[in-house]
């Protein structure tokens, strides 16, 4: 530990503490912009400039990146530094649009808050703008180079917490932009589209792709009937747009609000969660027991397929055949609800409300999204933010409404399918109902805590207690994934046993919690809130192993068959293809 003075109080500090962050222990705020507590700092905005020798010395530094020393005196506020702070901030609103009104950003934009707390009315500054393009090539995610700061924080996440390096920075001075990698075409280059460029970003240079006005017009039509889906993550982090804690669960309300939009059927992505376990679950045991590649490796996050149909081709056959929950869900609807219900298929509308940006393209990722056989099986993804939009712009009071129950075989849904939102809670719910597929035993204890947790990569074993013990790993952001494939890759090159059974992949940190559609400002206290919602939304369920989900067993037994039966395949399972970095 260390003692320091922070605007004359004194406090201790772990060695190694930057200026910023040991402000915050004296409730003082600095101003950044190019921070963000998920990125490594790299002192871009020029914003937390503080004094580093007490009040009048010259000597300044930046407080990010500055770690604060023994016996240091900082100042974070006087006149000169404020009246700094405030010439940054004209600067950098000397090259960026007036637009607010008609940004995705406005009212909740890092850049105009500043504006908003310095006072700025008017710059002392020639408004300078480069004319450059609006880039809408890719499927999810829409740049706006004119808006950026060249913060860097989409650059640092896309390349240093992603791995994926699908955006640089171009040309220098004032000249200088972020564009995607090689100047391509967003749409053609190696994105993946998870969004997390989107969340990481402060202001309104990349968000998604906005998709509510398909979805208004939609339900205006006499002639479609609106049927949607809600994902497990959403329900712990829509509240936060309306003022309340992150992990707020009020899932009832968002059937209800979902219903006051317009849709006819409401159903839940966690009962197709609870149905994507069968699928995957089955297949498992069956790749264990009567040969196939190992490990098994999830598919339910489509930014990490379309990662690996890029980066690791080779483990194609590795990889689960079982869509995504909301692509089970899309061709359940249209294949088994719509003739249960007596409704048309063909005028049936399929929304989804996802955590995701990477969903959107996932509902047109291939042809075998369309195996219900009238169009695609999923019409429309938006997200999170999406649907916080229609709800105001619809007046709807979303906590004011009374409780509602989703529709009806597709709703109800285990505890097993609400932890689909989290790391590790694929697995866990395999888990679950894979002890059972083995031993038809339920399991005693269902709570399979290894794999809960922030940690980039969890590793553990499962004893099925009949000889069996399976090996698993989970792995969440894609900058740890690379540690756990390249030891299979190994182990397989040099004809070594796999080190795993099953592994888990989600592209973004947290899991689907911390999407790239999720309501922005996400930090890893509010990673944990979001995920302790949906634990909460577990351990009260009646039911929390997918296999005990009474829906589920009536699906099957009126329509599927059995997991991975014929028709199973054909509605529920995919294919994958190697796909190229760059679109030629």
């Amino acid at each position: 530990m260390i003692s320091l003075k922070i605007n004359g109080i004194q406090i201790e500090v772990e060695e190694g503490t930057s200026i910023l962050k040991a402000a915050e222990k004296v409730n003082v705020k600095i101003p950044t912009l190019c921070y963000n507590p998920d990125l490594p700092p790299w002192a871009s905005c020029g914003l937390c400039i503080v004094r580093t020798a007490g009040p009048g010395s010259p000597r300044m530094a930046r407080a990010c990146t500055t770690p604060a020393e023994d016996n240091m005196d900082v100042i974070t506020h006087d006149a000169e530094i404020i009246a700094t702070r405030r010439t940054v901030v004209e600067l950098i609103l000397s090259n960026h649009p007036n637009d607010c009104l008609q940004c995705p950003r406005n009212g909740n934009c890092e850049l105009q808050n500043l504006a908003a707390d310095f006072g700025i009315r008017e710059s002392p500054y020639r408004k300078v703008l480069n004319g450059l393009p609006v880039d809408d090539s890719n499927p999810s995610i829409i740049l706006n180079p004119e808006k950026c700061i060249r913060c860097g924080r989409c650059v640092k996440v896309c390349q240093e917490v992603q791995n994926v390096w699908a955006l640089e920075f171009l040309g220098r001075g004032i000249k200088g932009r972020v564009a995607s990698a090689a100047d391509v075409p967003l749409g053609e280059s190696p994105c993946i589209k998870c969004g997390q460029c989107a969340a990481h970003c402060p202001v309104g240079a990349i968000y998604e792709r906005d998709d509510t006005m398909r979805v208004w017009n939609a339900l205006q039509d006499p002639e479609k009937h609106s049927v949607v889906q809600i994902a497990p993550a959403v329900r712990v982090a829509l509240a936060e747009e309306f003022g309340f804690a992150p992990g707020t669960i009020f899932t009832k309300k968002i059937y209800a609000a979902l219903r006051r939009l317009g849709f006819k059927t409401v159903f839940d992505t966690n009962f197709s969660a609870d149905l994507t376990i069968m699928e995957e679950g089955t297949e498992l045991v069956h790749r264990l027991t009567k040969g196939g590649d190992i490990p098994l490796i999830t598919s339910c996050c489509p930014a990490w397929v379309d990662y690996m149909e890029k980066y690791y081709a080779d483990m194609i056959p590795n990889f689960s055949t079982a869509k995504s929950p909301q692509q089970m869900m899309g061709a359940m609807i249209k294949a088994y609800w719509a003739g249960k219900a007596g409704i048309d298929p063909d005028k049936v509308y399929s929304v989804s409300i996802m955590p995701c940006t990477a969903k959107k393209w996932e509902t047109k990722r291939n042809d075998v999204m369309k195996s219900a056989g009238h169009g695609y099986d999923v019409d429309i993804s938006i997200t999170t933010r999406e649907l916080s939009r229609m709800i105001k712009q619809a007046g709807i009071e979303i906590m004011k409404l009374p409780d509602e129950e989703a529709d009806s075989p597709l709703g109800p849904y285990t505890g097993a399918g609400t932890i689909f939102g989290v790391t590790g809670g694929v697995m866990e719910a395999a888990v679950r109902s894979a002890f059972f597929l083995v031993t038809k035993k339920e399991l005693g204890n269902v709570n399979f805590t290894p794999v809960r947790g922030l940690e980039g990569v969890k590793e553990a074993e499962v004893d099925f207690q009949n000889g069996t013990k399976i090996r698993i790993a989970v792995a969440h952001q894609m900058g740890n994934i690379a540690a756990v494939l390249d030891k299979i890759r190994e182990a397989r090159d040099s004809g070594r046993e796999t080190p795993y059974h099953f592994v888990e992949v989600m592209a973004c940190r947290g899991g689907c919690i911390g999407g790239g559609g999720q309501p922005y400002g996400c930090t890893d206290e509010i990673r944990s809130q979001r995920t302790s919602g949906l634990y909460q939304d577990d351990e009260k369920s009646a039911l929390r192993c997918s296999h005990q989900n009474p829906f589920i067993q009536q699906v099957y037994k009126e329509f599927l068959g059995e997991p991975t039966s014929h028709k199973a395949h054909e509605l529920l399972h995919t294919t994958y293809v190697p796909r190229e970095l760059y679109l030629k």
